[in-house]
């Protein structure tokens, strides 16, 4: 007998015929339809003001810690699932804490890693169509209906990322991490991106391309640091902090 689908809403659980139709981001950016939204969309300010708080108490008291990404789709014996394990050993070893989005692949090496090591491991979930369900290598998780709301929390209780190779939504936390930083939002902030032959291609296209038409400077390009080595990706944090 082949299990349900399981769907989850913020802290709710549903199967069967509870299964909704959308999540509550398609939903809240879906504005087709009746003018209803124009009298629900204020309450949704409220269950967003319990989301902040809700991921705020959480993580209040996390301490020092580094937002790790990667694929979902990283299978346990791809070279990328034992090297995200291994970085997240070595940065438990040095006394962070490591955030993942809490999902399958690369995120759960990395949540397997730092909960091995005795570290405190993090997953921050998020409500999608098709449900990925929070690893059980998370010892501390938290799931959000609004990917925003999900976002602040990896940028704000962590010191930097590490980011394995990875899809749109990998991408989408690099280039919102750069932004943030060239921006000034955010500051010594370092961003390391890990496998060189995955990332050189669109390293490479960034400074002949985009530097070289003026959209971006150099020192914009120099915020990205892309390694294959797991020591020099964890140096990174201990450095700024001993500087």
């Amino acid at each position: 007998m082949s299990e349900r689908p399981v769907h989850r809403r913020g802290p709710v659980r549903l199967k069967g015929g509870q299964l909704p139709e959308s999540t509550t981001d398609q939903r809240l950016l879906d504005s087709r339809g009746d003018a209803d939204w124009v009298h629900t969309d204020p309450w949704r300010v409220l269950r967003i003001q319990a989301e902040f708080v809700e991921g705020f108490g959480a993580l209040a008291e996390l301490g020092p810690a580094v937002s790790v990404f990667g694929s979902a789709r990283t299978k346990p014996d791809d070279p990328m699932y034992a090297a995200a394990s291994d970085i997240a050993a070595k940065l438990c070893a040095a006394g962070y804490a490591v955030i993942t989005g809490g999902g399958p692949g690369a995120m759960e090496a990395a949540n397997r890693g730092a909960s091995e090591c005795g570290g405190v491991s993090v997953g921050l979930g998020i409500e999608l169509p098709h449900e990925q369900g929070m690893n059980d290598w998370v010892d501390l998780g938290v799931n959000f209906r609004y990917f925003f709301v999900r976002k602040t929390m990896f940028v704000k209780y962590a010191q930097g990322f590490i980011v394995l190779p990875g899809g749109f939504g990998t991408m989408d936390e690099l280039f919102e991490a750069l932004t943030l930083a060239q921006t000034g939002k955010v500051t010594s902030f370092p961003i390391v991106l890990f496998g060189t032959a995955y990332w050189g291609g669109l390293v490479d296209w960034l400074r002949v391309t985009m530097l070289a038409d003026g959209k971006v400077g150099a020192a914009d390009i120099d915020m990205l640091h892309a390694t294959d080595d797991i020591d020099e990706a964890v140096s990174y944090f201990i450095a700024k902090d001993d500087a």
